[in-house]
């Protein structure tokens, strides 16, 4: 009796032990998580889909415009946007070269200023060391450049205008030729007088060297034009209106 007693009891036992075990089994697997369910891959256009709307890219359809108002990747580049908004813009394609400019023409060189057929042929520069008596283009050119408004006078005088030239003539040592046009006629060549250099003055106008005036129609003379040559061979021009330079 007292065996079958402990029989019962170790068989008790060995059920207990067993219910607990399952117990722990049980909740083991319970608390570990179940594997995620493989997805399936997605197909190449709805990954396409998704990259196109994750960040702008540079389109180069028919509805972009690159300039004023540019459309990159869905976005609007107008005046006033916000540069946060704005991707950075494709660097703008190289602007073609200029031309380069046509050289400047030295002012001697200008036709439409100098009338160079009344300059007469065969003339050289002269050397351009200082006499101290006014013989050379270096020493006159800055006294005529200074009395430009003296270059010419008209006066009127025995019933006829009376073209002068006489402050011309007065530093002619310095030039090689004088030119002069009246009212817009054909400019012609005005021979100089020799330069007196045996003289202290040689600039100074003897009585063989002629008169330095032209003896006109009365108040026929408008406008005179006057073209000098120096012997260093540069050249100047100027133009004059009858009320600017008539004398009593």
């Amino acid at each position: 009796m007292i065996d079958f007693v402990f029989a019962m009891i170790a068989a008790g036992m060995n059920s207990a032990d067993g219910e607990v075990g399952g117990s722990g089994s049980t909740a083991q697997a319970l608390a570990t998580p179940a594997p995620a369910p493989v997805a399936a891959p997605e197909s190449p256009s709805v990954m396409a889909e998704a990259s196109s709307t994750d960040s702008p890219t540079v389109s180069t359809g028919e509805n972009t415009t690159i300039g004023s108002g540019v459309v990159i990747g869905g976005i609007g580049l107008l005046d006033g946007t916000s540069d946060q908004m704005q991707p950075a813009a494709p660097a703008a394609p190289a602007a073609s070269p200029a031309p380069a400019p046509a050289p400047a023409a030295p002012v001697i060189a200008e036709t439409n200023q100098f009338n160079m057929a009344v300059v007469p042929a065969g003339l050289v520069a002269e050397p351009q060391t200082p006499s101290g008596k006014f013989t050379t283009a270096t020493e006159i050119k800055p006294i005529l450049n200074a009395t430009k408004n003296s270059w010419v006078a008209v006066r009127e005088f025995d019933g006829k205008d009376l073209l002068y030239v006489t402050h011309l003539w007065g530093w002619r040592c310095g030039l090689s030729a004088m030119a002069i046009s009246v009212n817009d006629e054909p400019m012609q060549n005005w021979p100089l007088p020799p330069c007196h250099t045996e003289y202290a003055t040689p600039n100074a106008i003897l009585d063989e060297d002629g008169l330095p005036y032209l003896s006109l129609r009365l108040k026929a003379v408008e406008k005179i034009d006057i073209q000098i040559v120096y012997d260093d061979l540069s050249m100047d021009t100027a133009t004059f209106r009858r009320s600017d330079v008539l004398i009593p």
